[in-house]
């Protein structure tokens, strides 16, 4: 039983299966392709129509802009497409049709909430706050992306979610992305390439490069004819590799939260986006960042992975750099402290660790910070978000797994001024799974990626057994009572 008293909200947020993206289904084998493209070209115009319109009547209601969707996948094999036939557009979208396919974005698993204050706060009662909240939404082939959602914590401290869309909105990929050379080089240093091709390929560009600066180096580069062709073109191929894994994404401002979605986009997340733990970073400049980490998994091994915004529309993604940078759980304090970035971590799968930093993307040098000490924590303990600022010192919520490998959810508490120093942990957790929380997709977890104070309280999203989605709020002061404060 929890030594602090907390409140469980009735609030649940489901998966929904009926909430679906288009996604490219698009066969390997270019004779597989040629052969669907045949059979769509040997269609009269009438009969194309006819096929199209079933498709609209199909699926014209579960999509906002179906036809500019289909339109954008016959592009990705118009260059395989041979026929002197001027195409009509009916014949465009249906052979964008027949390399497409519906995803649902969350029918296994809608959790790991992470949540902050909404960047516009206009019209919002007094002692009211508006939020939004981060979700891991996974699907078919345990596929993980980022979903959001809004809504606000009443001064009463209820808490109310706006209902989601029946829509869901991918953003545009900015076709020419900008890239800060010294963190570029770094990461390329760290993945071992350190060669004449690299120098040569390096050299010319200036402090900041975009996409086309970088590939018109990699086409002289090429031409240079410089030794050992085979080590060349492998250098040339990961520098590409690095750039798709460092990229930015734009969301019309029309679409609603609930309806953004941040699916893989890059190899090294092509089997999932997890666990992004978002907080909103106090510049020194006053102005305030939007930044996560999250877990890149290509299906073999996870890599941190960083993301930025303002305003949740426009976000830049970016590989971190440094031997810190490894394992799952990186969570980054919500402001400097004596002038460096400040991260927790866990770099062994064990215990949680602490590094600091002059560069937000740059993180050496993990000290451990706390060992599992309790029995509910004695496989290991991880950090369920960002850190807490309150004047007593930082608040960890933190995670531990017990036997049977049950999830349950605990505290810490930082010095302020040196959080290296750790001044309190509870013994007992303050969430353990209840009998409804237990049988899900993963059983016996309750988990957060982040949560946020307010009014007194702390506000804590959390998952139930890897599936869904519910919340719980505790009284500040009772926690800080509990952990020695």
């Amino acid at each position: 039983m929890s030594v602090v008293p907390v409140r469980r909200h009735s609030i649940a947020l489901l998966p929904q299966s009926a909430r679906v993206i288009l996604r490219p289904f698009i066969p390997a084998s270019p004779v597989r392709i040629a052969s669907i493209v045949g059979r769509a070209l040997a269609l009269s115009e009438t009969e194309a129509e006819t096929e199209l319109a079933a498709v609209r009547t199909d699926f014209g209601d579960r999509h906002m802009d179906l036809d500019g969707i289909l339109l954008a996948y016959y592009t990705k094999v118009a260059s395989q497409i041979t026929t002197d036939q001027v195409l009509s557009r009916t014949r465009l979208l249906l052979i964008g049709a027949l390399f497409s396919g519906e995803y649902a974005l969350e029918s296994a698993a809608l959790f790991n909430p992470s949540m902050v204050p909404h960047p516009d706060q206009t019209d919002v009662p007094e002692g009211a706050l508006r939020f939004l909240m981060s979700l891991r939404a996974t699907g078919e082939g345990h596929i993980s992306s980022i979903e959001f959602r809004s809504g606000m914590i009443r001064s009463d401290g209820g808490i109310e979610i706006k209902d989601p869309s029946r829509y869901l909105a991918q953003p545009e990929v900015v076709p020419n992305p900008t890239y800060h050379k010294e963190s570029f080089v770094l990461k390329f240093r760290e993945m071992g390439f350190e060669n004449e091709g690299a120098r040569a390929l390096m050299a010319p560009l200036g402090d900041t490069f975009s996409r086309a600066d970088l590939e018109r180096c990699v086409d002289e580069v090429r031409k240079a004819e410089l030794p050992g062709q085979a080590e060349l073109e492998h250098t040339l191929e990961c520098a590409q590799w690095l750039a798709d894994s460092n990229y930015e994404l734009l969301f019309s401002p029309g679409v609603g939260a609930s309806e953004r979605v941040i699916f893989p986009v890059s190899a090294n997340e092509s089997n999932g986006i997890e666990d992004a733990r978002f907080v909103r970073f106090a510049e020194e400049d006053g102005s305030n960042l939007y930044c996560a980490t999250y877990t890149a998994y290509n299906g073999r091994a996870v890599l941190p992975q960083f993301i930025e915004t303002r305003d949740f529309l426009h976000f830049r993604v970016t590989t971190l750099n440094g031997n810190a940078v490894q394992n799952k759980g990186m969570a980054l304090f919500p402001r400097k402290i004596m002038g460096d970035y400040v991260m927790l971590s866990r770099q062994d799968d064990e215990n949680i660790s602490i590094m600091m930093s002059h560069d937000l993307h740059y993180w050496n040098d993990p000290r451990i910070l706390m060992r599992p000490e309790q029995a509910w924590e004695s496989v290991k303990i991880g950090n369920c978000g960002s850190p807490l600022e309150t004047e007593a010192g930082w608040i960890v919520i933190t995670h531990g797994v017990g036997p049977l490998r049950k999830y349950c959810i605990g505290a810490a508490l930082l010095d302020l001024e040196d959080p290296t120093k750790v001044l309190g942990r509870l013994k007992d957790p303050i969430l353990s799974p209840e009998a409804a929380e237990r049988d899900g997709y993963v059983p016996n977890v309750v988990y957060s990626c982040g949560s946020l104070l307010h009014r007194g309280q702390l506000v804590l999203p959390y998952a139930m057994n890897d599936k869904a989605t519910t919340f719980a709020t505790l009284s500040v002061n009772d926690l800080l009572k509990a952990l020695g404060a």
